[in-house]
């Protein structure tokens, strides 16, 4: 369940397995994905046959896979979160968001020891952090909260899921970090300082699909959406039975994916046609997290003044 790091093929090998290349325009939609709560609608379309065949899915270890998929050309498309997105684009490519799946909602928490009660205690702690993902932006507005900088910390840059062996081992005095970790480090002692709660609206699991493809293939791309919300209208109406999917095919308990969900929140139709307008919230994040990443070095320079999102791709209405 981490965004970074998953079980499973990475997407370079499952294409050379299959014998599928980045050429041609005639493939099916190809769509990177990793295990991530929000993007189990998918998975489920996947698993009912709600899927076309104008869509394929390629399973990767982790989002650092699908993009580079992206920018090699041998991916049409990706499930990422925001900043990942910018990230594809400073590199680029030419990405383009059609659908939000969650918004983090405490999934993505500092957690920290006992002894630090408030968030300006952080000041010369060790704190441990995935700097280039979604951890390295919430730590920055943790430290914007707590009145602090970069220098008034110790940064550990360490991927999420060694953060439970460093806290263990007592290497550092914080972790931002997200679920199922967050909770680990709780039942471990630590105490969350601070979550994604705290920011509304602020941290996004988005799909995306290179703008050529969405001139060249609209109706893959909305194959892929119909998809999502057939998956996604079976996981709110058969709550039960997609738990236990989920649960067996992350290798976890139920108990531990209901806890996932109860950390975000899944936007329906008529919340994405919210998100996605020309003024709504996904341009605004992004353009926000644009100068966030570019004023401290995350990316060499802000988007292009074209819109970032395309909400024509969704469908009218959901049964």
């Amino acid at each position: 369940m981490h965004r970074r790091h998953f079980l499973g093929f990475s997407v370079a090998a499952v294409m050379a397995a299959t014998g599928i290349s980045g050429c041609g325009r005639s493939q099916p939609l190809r769509m990177g994905i990793h295990p991530w709560i929000g993007y189990e609608p998918l998975y489920l379309a996947e698993e009912f046959g709600w899927l076309s065949e104008s869509v394929t899915l390629f399973k990767g270890e982790a989002a650092a896979d699908s993009m580079a998929g992206l920018l090699s050309g041998a991916l049409d498309g990706a499930a990422l979160t925001l900043d990942e997105m910018l990230r594809v684009k400073d590199q680029g490519g030419d990405p383009v968001v059609v659908g939000v799946t969650d918004v983090s909602a405490g999934a993505d928490a500092l957690i920290v020891q006992p002894s630090i009660r408030e968030l300006p205690e952080l000041k010369g702690k060790r704190v441990a952090a995935e700097l280039a993902g979604v951890s390295g932006i919430l730590l920055i507005k943790i430290l914007e909260r707590a009145g602090l900088s970069r220098d008034d910390i110790v940064q550990v840059d360490l991927p999420v899921n060694e953060h439970v062996d460093a806290w263990r081992r007592g290497q550092v005095d914080a972790s931002v970090c997200y679920e199922p970790v967050a909770s680990i480090l709780q039942r471990q002692g630590g105490v969350r300082l601070f979550d994604s709660g705290d920011l509304p609206e602020t941290i996004f699991d988005v799909l995306v699909v290179n703008r050529e493809t969405a001139e060249n293939n609209p109706r893959a791309v909305r194959d892929l959406l119909n998809a999502h919300f057939a998956g996604l209208r079976h996981l709110v109406r058969n709550l039960h039975d997609s738990v236990y999917r989920v649960a067996s095919r992350q290798n976890t308990s139920p108990a531990a994916i209901r806890q996932a969900l109860a950390t975000v929140m899944l936007p329906d139709l008529a919340a994405n046609q919210r998100y996605m307008a020309s003024t709504g919230r996904i341009e605004y994040i992004a353009r926000s997290l644009g100068h966030i990443m570019t004023s401290e070095g995350m990316i060499s320079r802000m988007p292009d003044s074209r819109r970032l999102c395309d909400p024509s791709f969704l469908p009218r209405s959901v049964i």
